[in-house]
């Protein structure tokens, strides 16, 4: 039996994402800067994923712009955002429990004199709305919060967040990597309130390899890159029409399944939690927010090596961030957690294709791994 339960790292690609790739791929393959049929037909493709986007994200399609991903959507939006705000100040606020993405784009900025404010992380993982206005400066021109955290599902309030950095300074930026709340927790980019807001294709059952980034109207972000006038000249390449298509199709399933995907999941999460708890009495649940990621930790037990039991029995979870293999969280350490506690975390992250049948072999799978462990002590 498979069991996959880190939907955190990548979701599988769902039959309507695949099949709307395939279908380009090998039937409307023409380049959509062409003015023949097939580039034609691949125009009208990119504008359909496009708006299929939009109105998942409740935004524009103008508002819309395809990159390769999460990690290019958050680097094109802090370093265009704070360099075309250099000229009002050179301060950013942060998070120390951001992705990699951002942390490290955050520190590149450090090396070229920006001043970076890394704000602590609340028990949850998210980053209090107070603590963003104590933090405000009149030189202040960016701030990036990421929505749900990565690791532990956290969720911080953008909308409140965005309102007061706009209204104590207006012309700061607000961004946010929503990546992770994408089509799981509910929200409008028209009501949010953030700037400049990042999407992945392959964590709502897309295609890797594509994301996108909502720029609010009448914000002019510069381009990180010079070229063609693909993506109104802001993105220039030719576009990845295939992958593009596959995350528009998801994008508009999501949108529809949204409702139900959460109900299942948080049934799932909260039947799980239960029954660990159960089971464990020495259980830790590692903060909380959204229903899709169930962060635990089993102090006295390394979480590589259980990781390796349950691996072996066909069930897929993580310790952290998949962008950090290896390496000891960053968030659970900006949390405050003991070593203990961060040593033995593990990350379950759903789906709306999981089941409650599933829940029930990964805890009795983590049973025969903790009591195999403490046989051989």
């Amino acid at each position: 039996m498979t069991v996959y339960f880190d939907n955190a790292a990548t979701t599988r690609v769902c039959p309507e994402a695949a099949e709307a790739a395939i279908k380009v791929m090998t039937e409307c393959y023409g380049n959509p800067s062409s003015g023949h049929g097939l580039g034609r037909e691949a125009a009208k493709i990119l504008r359909d994923s496009r708006e299929s986007v939009a109105r998942a994200l409740g935004a524009e399609p103008k508002e819309i712009y395809f990159t390769s991903g999460g990690t290019e959507g958050d680097n094109w939006a802090i370093r265009s955002g704070a360099y075309m705000r250099r000229h009002r100040g050179r301060h950013v606020i942060t998070s120390l429990a951001e992705h990699d993405a951002v942390r490290n784009t955050a520190k590149a900025l450090e090396r070229e004199g920006w001043n970076v404010t890394y704000l602590a992380p609340s028990p949850s993982g998210a980053v209090r709305a107070e603590d963003v206005a104590a933090s405000l400066r009149e030189d202040t021109v960016l701030v990036s919060l990421m929505l749900v955290n990565n690791e532990t599902g956290g969720i911080t309030p953008i909308r409140e967040i965005a309102r007061l950095v706009h209204a104590r300074n207006p012309e700061a930026i607000v961004h946010t990597d929503a990546v992770q709340g994408f089509l799981k927790t509910p929200f409008s980019a028209r009501t949010l309130g953030a700037d400049i807001l990042t999407v992945s294709s392959h964590k709502i059952h897309g295609p890797k390899g594509v994301g996108a980034i909502y720029v609010r109207s009448g914000l002019h972000l510069p381009s990180m890159m010079t070229g063609g006038g693909q993506e109104g000249g802001l993105r220039p390449g030719t576009e990845a029409v295939p992958n593009i298509a596959g995350f528009g199709a998801a994008a508009e399933l999501g949108r529809a399944k949204l409702s139900e995907s959460e109900g299942r999941v948080r049934e799932i999460h909260d039947y799980l939690e239960a029954r660990l708890r159960r089971e464990f009495p020495e259980l830790i649940i590692i903060g909380g927010g959204s229903p899709y990621i169930l962060s635990m930790s089993l102090p006295g037990h390394r979480s590589e090596v259980l990781m390796n039991y349950l691996d072996a029995a066909g069930v897929c979870v993580s310790k952290s961030s998949a962008c950090r293999r290896g390496a000891r969280s960053h968030v659970l350490e900006a949390m405050g957690l003991p070593p203990e506690v961060i040593d033995g975390a593990i990350r379950v992250s759903f789906s709306r294709y999981n089941t409650t049948g599933e829940a029930d072999y990964f805890v009795s799978t983590l049973k025969d791994a903790v009591g195999a462990l403490r046989r051989k002590l």
